[in-house]
């Protein structure tokens, strides 16, 4: 079941216990968190299986929310100042 938080969706897994070492040495190996390297193979993937216009589509909501998001954020903390 996925989970709303925030603006993003928050999904649980379970993985294997041998594969999800590979997870782990592959994430190492980049520097990066586990669930970072999870996050931008789901999204490669995706990518990849999906119609090129739809996932930009996509991920130009996804990076203009983001946007907004920090918009408002600034503006809160500026508020705050006042």
């Amino acid at each position: 079941m996925a989970l709303r938080h925030g603006n993003k969706t928050y999904f649980q897994i379970l993985l294997d216990p041998h594969r999800a070492e590979m997870i782990q040495e592959a994430a190492a190996k980049e520097d990066k968190r586990a669930t970072a390297w999870i996050r931008e193979a789901i999204y490669s993937e995706l990518k990849r299986s999906s119609p090129t216009s739809l996932y930009n589509e996509a991920m130009a909501k996804d990076q203009a929310e983001w946007r907004q998001s920090i918009r408002k954020r600034v503006e809160g903390r500026a508020k705050q100042k006042d």
